[in-house]
This record gives structure tokens, sequence and C-alpha cells, in this order.
């Protein structure tokens, strides 16, 4: 840490142009002692990023940021709040620490949190600005987060990781295994310290893979924010042999959308299919993540267009974690359809359809936007078709 970032007339500075052109900032001379330009534009860049990411950070005066990247590669406020609402008892390690959101609304529930990094100088940020925040329960542990456990003489009540997806040999991994550090192979380390383990991993990890790589999987919850799915958490149960919970959930800015249902359930789901009635439903994308396209369906008495379009349709509107549309008409699709639809704007999306958006823009000639909703997919007869939609 430089404390000069620290200085009054810097903070100052920071909070007056945080939303300033770096660029021209980094090509100015150094304006003040002990600080370097580019050391500068690292903080109006950091705290840029925090404005809508963390606006607690963002917000605080006196908050020392790290690089950007750090930033980028950390929890939301939204999802470390979400994250934190599934764990209780006294104490928790997170033995990947980094900025310390995620700790820092761990240590909302928990009497005790323990913040390991194997990174001296993000370990020190981390430490500063929770005291800058008020949080006076958290230890924080320079080093390997693995070793720390092996270390231990105790046991703990939780144990979180958020492996990095980049390896230094393999750059930009998926692959639990190939992650840093490796979870799957201190699993049984992990489960000598504890008897609950929290693992957040990328959202583009295969949910099937996931399971494979890991055990005493209990729950799973896909965690999408604005309809983006952002992250998976994987809940470990010591010794747990039960069904797998899928637990799917939408963080929206007035509402919460959410829906659960059981692995091996939606395996043995046998659903209803019918051609487009009178409502048609997109489900959300973390039920889209999931993998519950049957479940979501049986569970809200909806029919699906198709095995694999994940669209459903019905003679009455429900409340449903997804969109809701009212059906205006439908066409066998063709190209001769295409010119005479003649829609100067439409919203279109594709579910189990040959075509790239893309490509039925360039053959439409319209332009995205509108009131209008065009979904190109295949119904139940293999026929593939457009539905024409409003919102309902």
């Amino acid at each position: 840490m430089n404390k000069s970032i620290l200085k009054t007339g810097v903070q100052n500075f920071i909070k007056k142009y945080w939303n300033t052109d770096t660029l021209s900032v980094l090509l100015q001379k150094p304006q003040f002692e002990g600080l370097t330009q580019k050391e500068l534009v690292e903080q109006l860049e950091a705290q840029k990023k925090c404005a809508t990411k963390l606006p607690l950070w963002f917000s605080t005066d006196g908050i020392y940021y790290p690089n950007k990247l750090h930033i980028e590669q950390t929890s939301s406020q939204q999802t470390a709040a979400y994250k934190a609402s599934l764990v209780g008892g006294k104490t928790l390690v997170d033995i990947t620490g980094g900025l310390g959101v995620d700790s820092y609304f761990f240590s909302k529930e928990m009497s005790t949190v323990f913040h390991c990094e194997s990174n001296a100088g993000l370990s020190q940020i981390a430490s500063y600005n929770f005291e800058i925040l008020g949080v006076k329960n958290t230890t924080f542990h320079v080093g390997d987060g693995v070793e720390f456990l092996q270390k231990s003489k105790v046991n703990f009540d939780w144990i979180f990781a958020d492996p990095s997806r980049r390896n230094d040999t393999k750059g930009k991994v998926f692959l639990l295994n190939d992650c840093l550090p490796n979870i799957p192979e201190a699993l049984d380390t992990i489960f000598e310290k504890t008897e609950n383990v929290l693992i957040k991993t990328s959202p583009l990890l295969d949910i099937t893979q996931g399971i494979s790589e890991l055990k005493f999987v209990k729950e799973i919850h896909v965690v999408a924010v604005k309809n983006e799915v952002k992250e998976l958490l994987w809940v470990l149960e010591k010794n747990y042999d039960d069904g797998i919970q899928l637990k799917t959930i939408n963080l929206l800015k007035e509402e919460h959308q959410t829906f659960n249902f059981i692995l091996s359930e939606e395996r043995k789901t046998t659903p209803e299919f019918a051609l487009p009635k009178k409502y048609l439903y997109e489900p959300n994308a973390s039920i889209l993540k999931s993998g519950g396209f049957k479940s979501v369906g049986t569970a809200f008495g909806l029919q699906k267009l198709h095995e694999h379009s994940h669209l459903y349709t019905s003679e009455s509107l429900i409340t449903f974690p997804g969109r809701s549309f009212l059906v205006q008409k439908q066409y066998p699709y063709s190209k001769k359809l295409l010119k005479k639809l003649q829609l100067g704007k439409a919203n279109i999306t594709t579910r189990n359809f040959p075509e790239s958006v893309a490509t039925i823009r360039k053959k439409l000639k319209i332009m995205d936007g509108g009131d209008d909703y065009l979904f190109f997919t295949t119904d139940l007869n293999n026929q593939r078709i457009i539905v024409h939609c409003h919102k309902a």
C-alpha cells in the first residue's frame, strides 16, 4: 500500500474526478508528492468500477482501491449478500479472501471470519478497508488458505472458496480441477476442518461436470442479476448422499424470481406439450442454466412447445419466473412470410431454431426494439414456426 494515496488532498481528488478521462490524468505531470500518475489513475479506474458493483465501497470515504482487475474478479454486493444468507454459526474461513467483499458480508452473519489471501498487498488492502468499514470480527492471514486449514487445530462451521479461474500455466480455465486452488484435490483436507462448504464457481461451469468433480453436493444455487447468470454456488455437507436441490434466483431491482427443484425429479418428470396458446412464457436465465426445463413447466401447470425449445404456453395468464407474453399470431416459418411481416422494429429470440438472430434480422431488415416480440422456434410437430407476441 502506498499511504500517500490516503492523504486528504489525494482522496479529495479521487472523490471529485473518479469519472474523468483517465488518459488525460495519466499524461499530466505528477500532482502529488510520493504518488505517480499511474497509481492515481489506478485508484480512479477502480473506484469507477465500484460505482454500481460495490456501492458501499464507492460511497465510503477513505477506501483504498486495488488494481481494477481485482474489482472485476470480485463478487458484487448483491451476490455477496446472497451468499451470506446461506451460512450461519460462529466461525467461517474464506480460503480465497481477495478484496474481501464476500468476507465482509459473511461477517454480518458469523461471529468470526478468517480471511486468507496469498497476495500480501491485497490482504493488507482488505484489512485496511475493513477498518474503514467498521468490521471488527475478521482476522486476516497472509498465505495459502488450504495450508491455513492444515495448520489449524480447530474446526470451523463453514469454509468458503472462490477458486481462481486463471491458471498460471493454462490461462483462463473452467474445470474445477484446473482452478487455483484445486478444490476437488483439497476437499479431504477441507472436510477434516468443517461439516459445511460453500464454493463459488464460474457460471460457465457445466453443472453435471461440477457434480462429477465434487462430492457431498447438497445444493446448487444458480444466481442471476437482471437476467444474467453471474455465479454458481455449491453447498457441500460432509457425508451427504441424498438428492441434490437446484435453487435458482434472478435478482431484480424490485423483486427476486426464485424456482427450486430436485435434480433427480427433473430426470423423471414427463412434460406436457402443446401448440402455442394465448400466453407464451420464457424462463429467466438462472432457470435455463439450471436445466430444470421439465420441472418448471410441471410446477406451473404449463405445456412446452417442444422438448428442446424451452418455451411454455397456457390459456390463462400466470405469475412466472421469467418473461410472459400475450400471443398475437403464430405462423409457419417461410421466406415469403418474412417479407409480409413488414415490421419496422421487433425484439427477436430464437429457441431450438437453426438460424441466428443476426441472420434473421438481416433477412427481415428490421431494427431491434419496439413492442413486438418474435419467437423463432420449433413446435411439437417439429415444424419451424414464428410466434408474434406483445408483453403480457
